[in-house]
């Protein structure tokens, strides 16, 4: 990974073999980002991706593999309990133009990622939720 800052924002590359989630995590620590939004796009050769069923209360993931083209990449860094905490969605395509997409849990890049965070002055806070089964925004 290689980034610059440019005033509030972190434009940023990322290489064959790092994953996103992992990837902007150890970015939000390092630089101590407590609140941002997320764009990017890419090419990946592995996504895990997932729905919650709010029926039950559980995300149900699916794993793609080969080349995957990022569509989207769009997402949140909050903070829960003192601990950076990211809430990314993907929408991916398939060599045959097929897109599928989700609740982000992995994403290795197979060519390049091309991110771009927006650091928000502030902090927002998570917090679970019993009644709907999420870590939802809260805001004090």
């Amino acid at each position: 990974m290689d980034y610059r800052r440019f005033e509030n924002h972190y434009v940023i590359r990322l290489d064959r073999g790092e994953d996103i989630v992992t990837q902007l995590k150890e970015l939000a620590k390092k630089e101590e980002i407590k609140l941002a939004t997320l764009s990017g796009l890419g090419a990946c050769g592995k996504v895990t991706a997932g729905v919650f069923e709010t029926a039950n209360k559980t995300y149900k993931s699916y794993t793609f593999d080969g080349d995957l083209e990022i569509v989207s990449l769009g997402g949140t860094i909050t903070s829960m309990k003192g601990e950076v905490y990211t809430h990314f969605h993907i929408s991916i395509s398939d060599e045959n133009g097929n897109v599928y997409g989700g609740h982000l849990n992995e994403a290795i890049i197979s060519g390049t990622g091309e991110l771009v965070l927006t650091v928000i002055d502030g902090m927002v806070e998570r917090e679970f939720n019993e009644e709907i089964g999420l870590n939802l925004m809260k805001f004090r």
